[in-house]
């Protein structure tokens, strides 16, 4: 590291809590799907904020978008109307093919709201006894960091340390419809479930599974809840990753690229009959729907109206899959998954752990991220090009040979 770069980095752990161990580089700038530091050296960025920055970098429609609001009004709390809500709320229902959209800020607080909405909905409509709700989820899930959801957390390190945990939850292996079958009972209000399973490795389930869990929750009168907030938006090449089976669940929760990584917004959208349960009062945020949110997340529909997005994940993502998958089986890496530009790879113990291939693609002008031991993550901007991927792809073939 130089000076400068370790000067920042010092500073910044001498006075943060150590709640992240993020790769020695300190960002300044970014544009597209490039990123530059404090020295000046460009990166290649295949992560873009764990799929926040589907749009890239400074997308000029976004940033366009955030300006004029911020000249008008960026804040008015729910207590009063504002002249961007509906119209956010009209457009994200549309784009789901829902009726109501319930909107908050981070993706733990929609996960948060997606649990409530569904207790509440198991009490008042299908008539489950108060305090019995039970909410069916898959191992290996990451829905976030709050209390409640690392309660039905099977990773040791986001869940320990936090107890007593949360009730009301059984975990069931992920992709496994019998299991999931046998968990289901007269208590149970919903299912919740990643499309495809992102902080775990980009774990995609078994072909059939998704339509499987969408006929099982229909025949029992239990709620589907989709967290697509890393899968959607673009990301895998459909505007849903349920998309891909043709599924529509009862409820989606969205996040991360709805705020085009300029500001946070998330959303619960669903029928009337699920988020028609909530009275004034007993749910809200003093940021959730906010105007300046509003309108960045109106350009960011605006822009999956067009396609082009999913168009560019789904053909790049052909080819990224392509050349990803001539690397298995040579000693190097053991497995690929993934689906659109959206990669898990497992590095072999000989090349190193994940985190060290990770550093030595940052050497090399690429950051990626690992997880759990031996997987790297592979989800650039979606305005990556061509070129610009293949010479990501390039670094990391060098790395693996050592």
């Amino acid at each position: 590291m130089t000076p400068a770069t370790e000067r920042d980095i010092a500073a910044a752990e001498a006075h943060s809590a150590h709640n992240y161990h993020p790769l020695p580089v300190v960002i300044a700038s970014a544009e597209g799907a490039w990123m530059t530091d404090v020295e000046g050296r460009r990166y290649l960025d295949l992560l873009a904020g764990y799929s926040a920055l589907n749009f890239g970098h400074g997308n000029r429609r976004l940033i366009d978008a955030a300006k004029a609001q911020l000249e008008r009004v960026t804040l008015t709390s729910r207590a009063f109307h504002h002249d961007r809500f509906a119209e956010f709320c009209a457009e994200l229902a549309a784009l789901c093919g829902k009726d109501m959209v319930l909107p908050m800020n981070t993706g733990a607080e929609a996960i948060e709201t997606a649990v409530k909405t569904a207790r509440k909905w198991g009490y008042r409509v299908k008539g489950v006894p108060d305090g019995k709700a039970k909410i069916v989820v898959a191992d290996n899930n990451f829905h976030g960091r709050t209390t409640t959801i690392i309660s039905f957390s099977t990773d040791p390190e986001a869940r320990a340390d936090y107890g007593p945990y949360t009730p009301g939850f059984e975990i069931v292996p992920y992709g496994d419809l019998a299991a999931l079958s046998a968990a289901v009972d007269e208590h149970t209000v919903a299912v919740l479930l990643e499309p495809i399973q992102g902080e775990a490795g980009v774990l995609v389930p078994p072909a059939g599974y998704l339509a499987g869990v969408r006929r099982l929750t229909a025949e029992r009168n239990v709620l589907f809840i989709a967290d697509e907030i890393q899968a959607g938006l673009g990301r895998t090449g459909r505007t849903f990753a349920c998309e891909h089976e043709g599924v529509e669940p009862d409820v989606y929760v969205l996040g991360k690229a709805l705020g085009g990584g300029v500001v946070p917004v998330s959303a619960v959208v669903a029928s009337s009959e699920v988020l028609g349960v909530f009275r004034p009062g007993e749910h809200g945020s003093t940021f959730g729907g906010n105007p300046l949110a509003c309108a960045v997340a109106l350009e960011v529909i605006a822009i999956l109206r067009t396609g082009e997005y999913q168009e560019r994940a789904a053909e790049l993502g052909e080819h990224l899959h392509r050349e990803l998958g001539l690397l298995v089986g040579g000693g190097a890496v053991e497995a690929v998954r993934g689906r659109g530009l959206w990669a898990g790879i497992d590095i072999a113990p000989a090349v190193g752990s994940g985190r060290e291939v990770s550093e030595r693609l940052l050497e090399r002008g690429v950051l990626v991220k690992d997880t759990h031991g031996a997987t790297i993550r592979i989800a650039p901007p979606l305005v990556i090009s061509k070129g610009d991927l293949d010479w990501g792809l390039d670094q990391l073939r060098a790395v693996l040979a050592g």
